[in-house]
């Protein structure tokens, strides 16, 4: 009886301090990758209405941080600074960057999928343990 108690609090062990963390940090990184596929998202609509308005000159508020806007006014919208990665910007035309922000979306919701399937995995995982769990409890 002693054995089957100790196996149960390695499986519990083993499910509470490394399945279960695994999970929320899998899950955690696909949340971030979704939050960057809305931000690209949104940057392709804004650049769009920039297109159909035509406008040459632009008035906006940019966040600085901590949400502190500032007004700023952009007098030509032909090229946009896009961040690529590692904190570099590029500049691209306004075709140029919703090429790229298109793309990049593609890019990340592959690596969503991959988020996805890794924690699909490790619920699986938890699952057939506490399968298991009960399974030597009940015996």
């Amino acid at each position: 009886m002693d054995d089957i108690g100790e196996a149960v609090e390695q499986y519990e062990g083993f499910i509470n301090e490394k399945l279960r963390p695994d999970l929320d940090q899998v899950l955690g990184l696909r949340d971030q990758v979704y939050s960057q596929i809305s931000d690209y998202g949104k940057l392709v609509n804004q650049i769009k209405l920039l297109q159909e308005t035509g406008a040459k000159e632009l008035k906006t508020q940019v966040d600085l941080g901590s949400n502190f806007f500032v007004q700023a006014k952009i007098p030509d919208t032909t090229y946009i600074y896009v961040q690529v990665a590692f904190g570099f910007h590029v500049q691209f035309t306004l075709p140029e960057a919703i090429a790229f922000a298109e793309k990049k979306q593609k890019q990340l919701q592959k690596l969503a999928e991959e988020h996805t399937r890794q924690a699909n995995a490790l619920k699986a995982q938890i699952h057939v343990m506490q399968q298991t769990l009960q399974q030597l409890v009940l015996a």
